[in-house]
């Protein structure tokens, strides 16, 4: 999908709102992923991505961002959290799993696409298999009928879903689970290692027809593929148009402090990060994979630590730093009235459920934004996140009456909103005068 900065900007506002200079410099980051797939392969090679750093407080959009660029493109796409690595030579995850969970999202999107391909091949073989086991299944309805339009007419009520409930017997292949050789590490599996010197398992299992024919497509599809030629895409795709999300980065900043302890593990996760940030070769066991171009994009709170006290190289590495504000009044109404998945909406689609209509008046939408604001200037900041908390207080009434033997209009107006959550914000409001 080759959308331009102003589309994939439009397609973020959609869910977030506000924080325009995180959106328009990951517009930028990916609308130059394809600017540069046009170009030829000596120029290619000397342009390399502009990381991003992006600092703000928790709740404000960093992390959604995020999961709705890995739904826009489609490219392979990772989220990870800085704070599960350890420094090498401790037990846990080291810092280039990060690179081999991109290459298995490379992989299964490779191979879906290549399923997609061969689906409908796929499908035309198994109907041909569950057609002879229901014709086994009814031969006794068979009477005087030939075999040849018995199993025509069962093919047919097969693909209009006649079938779809009646449980069957099938064959399927048993594939063994994968092993962990650390945990949180490389997983290998027993049957990889001889390959095919070993036949297949297979076991009997009593599904729907629905049920085995969605098994049975996946299996005949993945037999019709080659996995070489996926796993040869997939890590070219993940080497130059790989995003790699990396959150909770400040958690790893070293706070300014020099005096050895916890900081001197911190700096050697980020001395880990470096290399492949920096540009390096990892193995995986689909192949080595180049990181000079996946694009690297940061981000963290930064309440405690400044992004200057990550470490110089490491700072070089990320030369975008984007800066997301604290939510006003405005934003939260906007974001209570404007995002598709909007909070109140998600509150009523819930409560429909038990034959309650919900609705906000526009005065009681604005006395939860004022709230919401209020609560974050006095308390910790929480961003958008606040909303969870003050819709909870302010519907937990509703909700919990709410039994579904009868349909009701429930009508929520700044009065409502006031005497729910008036006096707790008032108390909150006194205790910075608290000494």
């Amino acid at each position: 999908m080759n959308l331009t900065p102003k589309q994939i900007v439009t397609e973020l506002d959609k869910y977030i709102i506000g924080q325009d200079g995180a959106k328009k410099a990951v517009a930028i980051a990916l609308r130059n992923r394809y600017r540069r797939s046009q170009l030829s392969n000596e120029e290619r090679e000397e342009i390399t991505p502009k990381n991003i750093i992006m600092k703000g407080p928790t709740g404000v959009g960093k992390t959604e961002i995020a999961r709705r660029l890995a739904k826009l493109v489609c490219a392979p796409f990772v989220k990870v959290e800085a704070t599960k690595y350890t420094e090498v030579g401790y037990v846990g995850r080291d810092v280039e799993s990060m690179i081999r969970d991109l290459v298995e999202c490379a992989v299964r999107l490779v191979k879906e696409e290549r399923l997609n391909k061969v689906n409908e091949k796929a499908t035309a073989v198994v109907d041909g298999k569950l057609t002879k086991i229901l014709a086994e299944v009814r031969r006794l309805d068979r009477g005087e009928t030939p075999q040849d339009i018995f199993e025509k007419n069962i093919l047919e009520g097969l693909k209009k879903g006649y079938y779809d409930n009646e449980v069957i017997e099938i064959e399927i292949t048993d594939a063994p689970k994968p092993m962990e050789l650390v945990p949180g590490g490389a997983e290998i599996s027993i049957g990889s290692i001889f390959g095919d010197m070993m036949p297949k398992k297979k076991k009997k299992r009593k599904l729907t027809v629905k049920e085995a024919r969605k098994i049975l497509v996946l299996e005949e599809a993945d037999k019709l593929i080659d996995k070489d030629s996926v796993n040869e895409e997939a890590i070219k795709r993940a080497e130059n148009e790989g995003i790699i999300f990396i959150d909770e980065i400040d958690k790893i900043a070293a706070k300014g402090s020099k005096s050895g302890g916890q900081d001197v593990s911190r700096e050697g996760v980020q001395r880990d990060i470096l290399p492949i940030v920096e540009g390096s070769t990892v193995m995986t066991k689909y192949g080595a994979i180049k990181t000079d171009y996946i694009l690297f994009i940061a981000a963290g709170a930064f309440h405690v630590s400044k992004v200057s006290d990550l470490i110089p190289e490491l700072q070089g590495r990320f030369p975008i730093l984007v800066e997301l504000q604290s939510l006003t009044k405005d934003d939260f109404i906007k974001i209570l009235t404007t995002p598709r998945n909007a909070i109140t909406i998600q509150y009523a689609t819930l409560l429909k459920v038990d034959g309650i209509d919900l609705k906000f008046t526009e005065d009681a939408i604005e006395a939860i934004a004022e709230i919401s604001e209020s609560m974050n200037n006095t308390r910790e900041d929480i961003g958008a996140r606040r909303l969870h908390t003050v819709m909870e207080n302010l519907i937990e009434d509703v909700s919990f009456n709410a039994d579904g033997s009868a349909d009701l209009e429930v009508v929520i107006n700044k009065a409502y909103v006031e005497d729910r959550l008036g006096s707790e914000n008032k108390s909150k409001d006194l205790k910075k005068y608290i000494l």
